[in-house]
């Protein structure tokens, strides 16, 4: 998280990927090439998913729908810490990991454990719409 958090923040290309996912438009009139930035930032989630998929496959059977699961709850933390903000997806990922251990850990409710993930995630979204660390942006028209 730190490593990724300092390459946004601190590298030509970071605020680049910035710029772009703020508008394509703009960043192309400021002669950022679009086309390489979404390139660049794909390589690096596709990087960062082979990585937790090292770990992820020792413990589970080869399947067509084999990362199914883990991407949408992957999508489920990212929105619950905030989409747009690397902490808290971070922070939506252990909270997500948190609750499903203690779900797993109790016989009565091991059976709804990706339930009761997604009921938090929506009560999350009904008390707090832009996610745990999410930041509040203006909208101009």
């Amino acid at each position: 998280m730190i490593g990724l958090t300092l390459f946004v923040k601190k590298t030509r290309t970071g605020r680049a990927m910035l710029a772009v996912s703020e508008d394509k438009g703009a960043a192309q009139m400021m002669g950022i090439n679009v086309n390489k930035i979404v390139s660049v930032t794909f390589a690096i989630g596709s990087g960062l998913a082979t990585f937790a998929a090292l770990f992820y496959l020792p413990t589970t059977a080869i399947s067509p729908t084999l990362g199914s699961m883990p991407g949408i709850k992957a999508f489920a933390a990212a929105v619950i810490g905030g989409i747009g903000s690397i902490p808290g997806a971070v922070v939506g990922g252990i909270l997500l990991g948190v609750v499903e251990v203690v779900c797993n850990s109790f016989e009565a409710t091991a059976s709804y454990t990706t339930a009761i993930e997604f009921a938090l995630l929506i009560i999350i979204l009904l008390v707090r719409p832009i996610g745990l660390l999410g930041k509040k942006r203006r909208v101009k028209v």
